[in-house]
């Protein structure tokens, strides 16, 4: 497969576009006045603990709260003294990375979300060890299960790190769970688990990789190896590990010396960031057409990645770096409601505040052999385009898709299948439940930033985003009723003038005049109406003018 990132920077955003045989697989955007917040870490006070809910709220500086469950908290004091005592005595710069340094918490739960602890497939669980003596570890005890308000308390300062970015009317996702990835590794310092990649096949490997980084971490915290990390020396595991528990220990640092409501530690910015999570032996070419981005990408992939920055290439032409690589169509088309299969089949995407629900049809589609066929070549077909635009559209949250009903069992397992194999190759964590006798898949995936819809879309002023609008006839019968309440404090016997929408005067005119005329005599008023432009379907203005006039 070929693989390709294009980055496209200016004054005002930095697009990243990375292209999978050509084809548009994840866009990422960043605006210079709404900077991701996701992966930074605070001091925040907590300021309200609800027990009904389990959760807490953590003001973190930003406009709204943060949001923090029982679920997302781990009390990790004794870790947090610990490797301040084991690094923190250290007078360690941290080693800058352009003008910011390494942190991504959606790297760690998104594309190594499969890594293994125990080398059988299990899932890493978090551990909360104190420390007694240098070098010894002692077992803490379990708190996990207690309810948040014998953990926190009001006014209580804690270390959190953004884990979801603020979306809509909610405030962020927080978790005291902190990650720090790196080139290689993700260092989670309240964690004492070693962790590896499923994506890393070999065992010999995952063997290797375990026992280096096992033999190099400090005595507190974990890790979890990247897939990046495959094939890497002992001698770049182990400045990974250098650098980030340097790095931690800095925020601890900087934890102790700031006010509560302060940040810490923020993440690097997109076009790095994509750098650093992305850019491996399996992209081709890294393209950029911004002058200064490019001179940092490459200092970038020289200190950490030097064996690629031959693949990073300025796009110097006069063509915009989009239109040479046809983005710009591929985005109008993750945009619509409706989208095409090959077959002739197509999808309809509609995105609520709960769910996203996935509606397959066969459309054109007629099939050559039986129904049952053609049902299933149509649903077959709109798993591969349902993963596609899931990840293109980074669509997170509870997802229904609607497949065409299908009355063969084995054609329904057939789907299942070819969905699961489908979902393997989406970084983010994802969970899908066998699909039911009518056809529906409920599934979850994992949502840490804004959808592509939200991103590039604002809420339709008309329709006010219910996607439609009111019909003209519905209109015209409300501008009715809005002349006879508006005009009922007005004196009797002036002429009452209306102005309102073209559209709405036309139909008025051509199938309201009976109406009209019988809202004159009841207000003993005569009622002109005057075509206006400038004013919307359905409002309307009124002025009284004299009966000679």
């Amino acid at each position: 497969m070929k693989r390709e990132i294009a980055i496209n920077a200016s004054a005002l955003e930095v697009r990243v576009a990375l292209l999978e045989d050509n084809e548009l697989a994840e866009f990422y955007l960043e605006r210079n006045r709404q900077v991701g917040l996701a992966g930074n870490i605070y001091k925040g006070k907590v300021t309200r603990v609800l027990p009904g809910m389990q959760a807490a709220f953590v003001d973190i500086g930003l406009e709204k709260a943060g949001f923090l469950h029982v679920s997302d908290f781990h009390d990790g004091v004794s870790a947090l003294n610990t490797v301040a005592e084991v690094l923190g005595e250290e007078d360690v710069e941290t080693e800058p990375i352009g003008d910011n340094e390494f942190g991504d918490p959606e790297a760690s739960a998104g594309e190594e979300a499969g890594a293994s602890t125990n080398g059988d497939g299990s899932s890493p669980r978090p551990s909360r060890r104190g420390r007694r003596g240098r070098g010894r570890r002692t077992q803490a005890p379990n708190r996990s299960r207690l309810p948040i308000e014998q953990q926190l308390r009001r006014g209580q300062d804690i270390i959190v790190q953004i884990a979801k970015e603020p979306m809509g009317t909610k405030g962020a996702r927080l978790t005291s769970s902190i990650s720090l990835p790196g080139r290689h590794l993700v260092f989670t310092p309240t964690s004492n688990h070693i962790g590896v990649s499923r994506r890393i096949a070999s065992a010999e490997e995952r063997a290797r990789l375990r026992a280096d980084v096992g033999e190099l971490r400090p005595p507190q915290g974990g890790f979890i190896v990247r897939t990046a990390c495959e094939g890497v020396s002992r001698r770049e595991i182990q400045r990974d590990v250098a650098f980030l528990t340097k790095l931690w220990s800095s925020i601890l640092r900087k934890n102790d010396s700031m006010p509560p409501a302060s940040i810490l530690y923020s993440d690097l910015d997109v076009a790095l960031r994509i750098v650093r999570d992305l850019f491996s032996s399996e992209v081709d070419r890294l393209w950029c057409d911004d002058p200064t981005t490019y001179s940092r990408v490459v200092q970038f992939v020289q200190n950490y990645m030097p064996r690629l920055r031959a693949r990073v290439t300025l796009h110097d032409g006069p063509q915009p770096i989009f239109d040479r690589f046809n983005i710009e169509p591929q985005i109008e088309r993750a945009l619509d409601r409706k989208v095409w299969l090959k077959s002739g089949g197509y999808l309809v995407f509609d995105q609520a505040e709960a769910l996203t629900a996935i509606d397959v049809n066969t459309g054109r589609f007629v099939g050559k052999r039986s129904q049952d066929d053609t049902i299933l070549k149509t649903n077959l077909e709109a798993v591969e385009e349902v993963v596609k635009h899931l990840r293109l559209r980074n669509i997170g949250g509870i997802i229904i898709v609607d497949f065409i009903d299908m009355d063969r069992e084995g054609d329904r397992k057939k789907v299942s299948d070819a969905l699961a194999t489908a979902l393997k190759r989406d970084k983010a964590r994802t969970s899908a439940l066998k699909i039911s006798e009518l056809g529906l898949v409920q599934m979850t995936r994992k949502r840490t930033r804004e959808s592509l819809e939200k991103l590039l879309t604002d809420t339709c002023p008309r329709c006010d985003g219910r996607r439609v609008v009111k019909s003209v006839p519905t209109l015209a019968a409300e501008v009715l009723r809005g002349i006879q309440r508006e005009a009922v404090s007005k004196t009797a016997g002036d002429m009452l003038i209306v102005k309102l929408n073209p559209e709405v005067a036309r139909y008025l005119y051509d199938h309201g005049a009976k109406d009209l005329e019988t809202l004159e005599q009841r207000l003993s008023t005569k009622i002109v109406l005057r075509s206006n432009d400038g004013i919307e379907l359905g409002a309307f203005e009124l002025a009284r003018a004299p009966a000679a006039a």
